[in-house]
């Protein structure tokens, strides 16, 4: 039995899709209804979160392996999915963190918060794979409303490259750690095919779009200020402290771990937005996942 956390987001629902029919899949959900459809034909469902130790002992009952994503920041859902794991026998975990753990000058509240858990998987005595993906292709789709609305796209440090990718590859990694052997104890950094900055992807956008769009350079206050909107204070901090590493080259290295596990090279940026331009084409408000932001 495979148990998937976070089936109704962005990663989770990628990896429900991926995985091989046939396999006995359980789903841990605070409201099933959001549960893909065509997925949830396959899957068992159980209704709860982090929080309630009750809904994690039904979800975990009879599980061999675990799909793994937290983001409420500075909380303790990883804690406490970890500790009902180990005790309902659970071999295997693997969980999605971030890239930002390898780089020593990272010292953000959001990258502490995933060291911290990486550590406790780490030391929880079952067997464990870590994903460490770069900032997620999706996140553009903050941009959504102002590119439908104004045609124009707001962004800090507009010429600055992040080695970003595409979900679905993260979703496909962690398909191939839950149904291989061989990922125990392995941590993979998981990247785009090149880097990119938001001003090139403004550009591949109004492309694909077939429209032309203005890119507006924000100044980190009133970055602070328009992330502030969605994020508490000391969140807000951290995402700007991971800008300014971004800014200083830190997140260029391309890695090829997609290729090597899953067979096929990683997906681009253009792909990403190709799949996705029916949502930047709405003024209807989007809000990306936000672990993977501080990538």
């Amino acid at each position: 039995m495979i148990l998937v956390t976070g089936a109704t987001g962005t990663t989770g629902r990628e990896v429900l899709r991926g995985l091989p029919a046939g396999l006995p899949v359980r789903v841990l959900a605070r409201d099933p209804a959001r549960v893909e459809r065509a997925a949830a034909h396959r899957a068992e469902i159980v209704t709860g979160d982090y929080g309630d130790p009750r809904s994690l002992d039904r979800a975990l009952r009879g599980v061999s392996r675990a799909f793994l994503l937290t983001n409420r920041v500075g909380g303790d859902d990883d804690a406490r999915f970890l500790r009902a794991a180990r005790s309902a026998g659970v071999r295997h975990v693997v969980k999605v963190s971030a890239a930002a753990v390898a780089d020593t000058d990272a010292d953000d509240l959001v990258t502490r918060w995933q060291r911290a858990n990486e550590d406790l998987l780490v030391n929880s005595g079952m067997r464990w794979t870590l994903l460490r993906p770069r900032a997620f292709m999706s996140n553009t789709l903050s941009w959504a409303r102002p590119i439908a609305a104004e045609r124009v796209v707001r962004a800090l440090y507009g010429t600055s490259v992040n080695a970003c990718v595409d979900p679905r590859d993260v979703a496909a990694a962690a398909v191939c750690a839950l149904t291989e052997d061989g990922h125990e104890g392995r941590i993979h950094t998981l990247t785009g095919p090149a880097p990119i900055s938001a001003v090139e992807q403004t550009a591949q956008l109004a492309r694909l779009l077939g429209s032309p769009l203005r890119f507006e350079e924000l100044s980190p206050d009133r970055a602070r200020a328009l992330l502030g909107r969605r994020h508490p204070a000391p969140v807000v901090e951290a995402l700007l402290a991971s800008a300014r590493r971004q800014r200083a080259g830190a997140k260029v290295r391309v890695e090829d771990t997609v290729h090597r596990l899953t067979g096929r090279p990683a997906r681009p940026f253009a792909t990403w937005a190709e799949d996705h331009l029916a949502a930047f084409r709405t003024d209807e408000p989007t809000t990306p996942a936000l672990t993977p932001l501080a990538g």
